[in-house]
């Protein structure tokens, strides 16, 4: 299945050029603070707290996202994390992605009791159903089922 994106074609120039007709200088700013602090935070409820009020972003209960975990700096308020979700060490969560003639927004849902290894990057439009597993250093470039594990790159289906 194709991930869930809008997309805006914005003609032969690259959409970088273009970037702050998207979306605000002053929130790419904002967003960029609080996501630097939240970053390297050792307190997961301050984090949390951080990222709901800050960022709008929606994070279960007894949810953990470790050091370094980056969201989308343009769009955290597309992310929702389910309850007792761990987030491994420097995954990227991007709800944005510019190509050479377009750029494209898409929500990110991740489930509850999910664990997601370091080091993985989840692109926009995609789902991660409660219970799965995606292993460290993956690229999530697709819906992820519930109790579902997935690992390496190509992103793989494992048997339980």
């Amino acid at each position: 299945m194709a991930r869930r994106t809008d997309r805006f074609q914005v003609g032969t120039t690259n959409p970088l050029w273009h970037m702050y007709r998207t979306v605000s200088f002053f929130k790419v700013m904002w967003c960029f603070t609080i996501i630097t602090i939240g970053r390297f935070a050792p307190s997961l409820r301050f984090k949390n707290t951080l990222y709901r009020t800050c960022l709008r972003m929606k994070i279960g209960e007894k949810t953990a996202l470790a050091l370094m975990v980056m969201p989308d700096t343009m769009f955290p308020e597309r992310i929702t994390i389910g309850d007792n979700t761990i987030i491994g060490f420097n995954t990227t969560i991007l709800c944005h992605e510019y190509l050479t003639t377009e750029y494209r927004l898409g929500d990110v849902v991740i489930g509850s009791n999910v664990l997601i290894g370091a080091n993985v990057t989840i692109l926009p439009g995609v789902s991660i159903g409660d219970g799965a597993v995606v292993g460290a250093g993956s690229v999530v470039h697709r819906d992820i089922a519930p109790n579902e594990r997935v690992s390496s790159q190509p992103l793989r289906r494992h048997e339980m």
